[in-house]
C-alpha cells in the first residue's frame, strides 16, 4: 500500500500548501482511493505534479463535512465521473466555526449532496477490498478540546461529530486507519477500529485536531502527555499525523513518542508493506 499526500498545510519544495487534508490510496492490488479532498484545487495540483492520475481513481471517501476536507469535492468530480464519494449523510448540512470575528460558515457545497456520484452513508460501510468506512454516531469519550469552537448544524448547539467517518483498510499483515480530524478522539477512533478488526491497527494516518485547544498551557500539556500515552498503549502501531494536529503540538507528543510518530507534508509518500 502507497500513500501519497496531495494536501496538507505543509509541502515539501515545489507543492503547493493549504489548511487541509487529502490522500492518495494506492492498494496492492491495484486500486486506488482518495480520501478527502482539501480546500481548493491544490490537490488536483500535487497530484499531477506527483504523476497521479486522478481520474483513475475508484473511489472517494469524504471524513466529515468541513470545506478544508471537502471544499476540492467539485474538482475532483469535474475530473472523474465514476468513482463513488462515501460521505456521511449529514456531511452536507451546515457547519459552523466560532472566530474572534463572529460565526463562520465551514461547511461544504450543499449542491453537490445530490450529485449522482456521492453515496450517503452512515455507520459501517463495507467496500474495495478490506476497506471498511465507520462513523461512531453520539458516542464520543476523549473528543478534543478545539472542538469547543465547533458549531452545527444549529449555529447554537455545538457540533457532535455525528457527520465524521474513518477509513480502515486491511492488507496483508496490516491493518491502515485514516481518520481526517479525529474530532470524536483518536482514541475512541483506534478503540473502535481494533473492535472492527479484531485487533489494533498497525498504521494511523490522522489528524488529531490539538491545535487552538482553548486549554490553559499546564491543562494543554497534561492533555497532550495523556494522548501520548493512550496511544503509547499501542506498541505495535506506527502514527503519522498532520493538519489539524500542529506543528507545536506534534513536536510535543514526537518527544514523548519518539520515532512511533511522524509528521506528513505535502508531497510526502509513505509505503507500507
Amino acid at each position: 500500500m502507497r500513500i501519497t499526500v496531495l494536501a496538507e498545510n505543509t509541502a515539501r519544495e515545489g507543492f503547493a500548501a493549504e489548511h487541509g487534508l487529502s490522500l492518495h490510496i494506492r492498494l496492492s492490488d491495484g486500486q486506488r482511493i482518495l480520501f478527502d479532498m482539501g480546500q481548493s484545487d491544490f490537490f488536483v495540483q500535487n497530484a499531477r505534479r506527483l504523476g497521479i492520475d486522478l481520474s483513475l481513481v475508484d473511489a472517494a471517501v469524504l471524513s466529515h463535512g468541513h470545506y478544508d476536507h471537502g471544499g476540492g469535492l467539485s474538482h475532483f468530480l469535474a475530473l472523474n465521473s465514476h468513482a463513488p464519494v462515501y460521505a456521511h449523510r449529514e456531511a452536507f448540512l451546515p457547519h459552523y466555526s466560532l472566530r474572534d470575528t463572529g460565526m463562520h460558515f465551514i461547511g461544504l457545497d450543499a449542491s453537490l449532496e445530490h450529485h449522482p456520484q456521492v453515496r450517503l452513508c452512515e455507520g459501517l460501510v463495507s467496500f474495495s477490498s478490506g476497506g471498511k468506512i465507520f462513523s461512531l454516531g453520539r458516542e464520543k469519550t476523549d473528543a478534543p478540546p478545539g472542538n469547543r469552537w465547533l458549531y452545527g448544524p444549529d449555529k447554537k448547539k455545538h457540533d457532535t461529530f455525528s457527520h465524521e467517518q474513518n477509513l480502515l483498510i486491511e492488507e496483508g499483515a496490516h491493518t491502515v486507519l485514516f481518520a481526517g480530524c479525529a474530532h470524536s478522539g483518536i482514541v475512541t477512533i483506534m478503540q473502535e477500529a481494533t473492535r472492527l478488526a479484531g485487533h489494533p491497527p498497525t498504521y494511523v494516518f490522522a489528524g488529531m485536531h490539538l491545535v487552538k485547544s482553548g486549554l490553559p498551557p499546564q491543562e494543554e500539556e497534561r492533555y497532550i502527555r495523556d494522548l501520548a500515552q493512550s496511544l503509547l498503549a499501542y506498541p505495535h502501531c506506527r502514527y503519522y499525523t498532520m493538519h489539524c494536529t500542529g506543528e507545536e503540538q506534534y513536536n510535543r507528543l514526537r518527544v514523548l513518542m519518539l520515532d512511533q510518530i511522524s509528521y506528513l507534508s505535502g508531497g510526502d509518500v509513505v509505503e507500507v508493506g
